[in-house]
């Protein structure tokens, strides 16, 4: 189920009724020059519709990227800005190019935490792979050329500095972390800005999904059918207040985020640690009540961290008060556009019950992302193969499990039965567990994990159907590009072809809700 009504932030194809938006942006972003116009505007969306981009936040535009496509002699040789643009208006797309050239990237001034940037360079390079296109250039800015130009006459000197690391320019160090490569100084590209003295810097981004360039494909450029995803083995912290908490789990978030990924996950009860902020150990019962007091809090908090750093986070688990009373554990999910879901987990263990008096959730579902719909299972749920099998009928690929176990006998149940979901739904599954020492939180005193991120067991994937693994019972993060194409094939072509071959003519499972 969804906690939001609607997404915060979403990036889509602009369209004519954004036009007033996006000059207002203009507006704000560059308040010393003249706004674009409207007929400026215009042009870039019916010239090329599909290269024109909008950042909407709650249906306010805050971001906007506009592309064109150009033939390789005329994006690699001396140009203008206002040359290849057309003046503004888009008017030089070339129909038979093999560059996508960027016009403009603008963002909101106050809203430059959420990675509205790095969101529409990700929409470029979507647009570019799937028209497979040579490669992304632009004439980029530098900024720190005018500073520090007297060490440096000439800006083609000032670029060699800034590629050696004698010099760093915020904007072309910027681009060069994001992908692109610097080719040449254009000079007298945009007269008006005085900062790079007049000048840019032609920035290549180049498509190694095309031959030519495979031998050279680096390991942070993907197949769109790729999903990048992150696991956090966390280590229990004895904390003084909870704002150590969300700096800990903010600081994965942002190396994930760095890392690429497009989600990461964190173990189940992972929240409890705010427990031991508290004065005293508290009561079985009473610390699980006091948990979900912090339940408004972590949802905002890790809604937010969704969207400045630009990553779907599976956030563990959470005790959470219903509205009915009931004391449930709940995984949310928060993704990068601001919608927020939750997955309850079906299946307390004893000692949930017993202690803590969890209730089980009624139902499972898939959630749908930006890299297509996954799923959730919470630690015990893994061990029942009808909570999976459920989830890939709805379509997910990718399953996360978030779990937390004491002992190695207990990490190795869900170890071995998340493989065999794998297995046996041709899926992908991804294990988050916590590991160390808690003082001051009754009933997660220690814990044992082993996280990995395991692969149905055929020829297109890892030989041991491990992608990756932690190190046991030490916090690190562990990262891995999963094919969703291959699981397509598997499901389809696989030796074995399990979702395929069952026998439904003798067994089935039939859900509450008449699935």
């Amino acid at each position: 189920m969804t906690d939001s009504k609607r997404p915060n932030l979403t990036v889509q194809l602009a369209e004519l009724k954004h036009i007033d938006g996006i000059i207002a942006l203009s507006r704000r972003v560059y308040p010393e020059e003249p706004p674009y116009t409207r007929g400026q505007i215009s042009g870039h969306i019916n010239t090329f519709p599909e290269g024109v981009f909008v950042a909407l936040y709650d249906g306010e535009v805050v971001g906007y990227a506009a592309s064109t496509v150009l033939k390789e002699h005329r994006v690699m040789n001396q140009h203008t800005w206002s040359e290849v643009t057309g003046g503004g208006y888009g008017s030089q797309y070339t129909g038979d190019g093999d560059w996508l050239y960027g016009m403009e990237v603008m963002v909101e001034p106050s809203r430059r935490r959420l990675r509205i940037g790095k969101r529409l360079y990700q929409a470029r390079e979507r647009l570019c792979t799937d028209h497979e296109l040579k490669g992304i250039a632009f004439g980029g800015r530098m900024p720190g050329y005018r500073r520090v130009r007297n060490p440096w006459p000439s800006p083609e000197r000032y670029l060699e500095a800034v590629t050696e690391g004698e010099v760093r320019d915020p904007v072309i160090n910027f681009q060069m972390k994001s992908g692109f490569e610097p080719i040449r100084v254009l000079r007298n590209y945009a007269p008006e800005d005085k900062a790079s003295g007049g000048h840019a810097v032609l920035m290549v981004w180049r498509n190694h999904q095309l031959d030519e360039y495979a031998d050279a494909q680096p390991v942070t450029r993907r197949n769109t059918e790729v999903v990048r995803v992150a696991s956090v083995q966390l280590l229990a912290r004895t904390l003084k207040t909870p704002e150590e908490f969300y700096q800990n789990v903010d600081y994965f978030v942002n190396i994930a985020s760095e890392y690429g990924a497009d989600f990461v996950v964190f173990p189940e009860h992972f929240t409890l640690q705010l427990l031991s902020c508290e004065d005293e150990e508290l009561p079985p019962e009473r610390a699980i009540q006091r948990a979900s007091e912090h339940t408004e809090d972590f949802v905002e908090r890790m809604q937010q961290m969704a969207l400045s750093r630009a990553i779907n986070i599976i956030g563990g688990s959470h005790a959470t008060v219903t509205e009915d009373g009931d004391i449930q554990n709940v995984a949310h999910v928060f993704l990068r556009d601001g919608a927020v879901f939750r997955q309850e987990k079906l299946h307390p263990t004893p000692d949930e019950r017993s202690s803590w008096n969890i209730k089980g959730g009624d139902g499972i579902e898939v959630i749908p992302t930006d890299c297509g719909p996954v799923g959730v299972l919470v630690c015990y749920d893994s061990e029942f193969p009808e909570a999976a099998r459920s989830l890939a009928d709805q379509g997910a690929r990718i399953m996360f499990v978030p779990y937390n176990t004491d002992t190695r006998h207990g990490h190795l149940r869900v170890r071995y039965c998340c493989a065999a979901r794998a297995v046996e739904n041709q899926c992908y599954v991804v294990t988050s567990g916590m590991v160390g020492n808690l003082d001051n939180v009754s009933n997660i005193d220690i814990q044992y994990a082993q996280s990995a991120i395991l692969t149905p067991c055929d020829f297109p994937f890892a030989r041991d159907g491990i992608a990756a693994e932690a190190s046991e019972n030490v916090e690190m993060i562990i990262v891995a590009d999963l094919n969703l194409a291959t699981v397509g094939w598997a499901r389809a072509q696989g030796s074995v072809r399990n979702l395929r071959d069952r026998r439904f003519d003798l067994y089935r499972t039939r859900w509450s809700d008449g699935g």
